[in-house]
């Protein structure tokens, strides 16, 4: 089974997204994280400074990216 990690890496990855993207798609809801702390969440499992990442921090990445992407419901650009 996948962890939040792996999930959140995989993402990073298939949508080309770097960090300061990430932060950013964060921002969108209200969802504040320094480079270092998101930097922990792609460390190796091993490594000392490795943090899960937990239910809280995926949910809000997978409701900024819908906004990243699509934009809000109100935004013009979507209708």
């Amino acid at each position: 089974m996948l962890s939040n990690n792996d999930v959140l890496k995989k993402l990073r990855v298939a949508l080309s997204l770097r960090n300061d993207d990430i932060i950013e798609i964060l921002s969108l809801v209200d969802f504040e994280i320094t480079k270092g702390a998101l930097g922990d969440f792609f460390r190796n499992p091993d490594h000392p400074s490795y943090v899960e990442a937990g239910d809280q921090v995926l949910r809000n990445f997978l409701n900024g990216l819908i906004i990243y992407k699509r934009g809000t419901l109100s935004d013009p650009k979507t209708n």
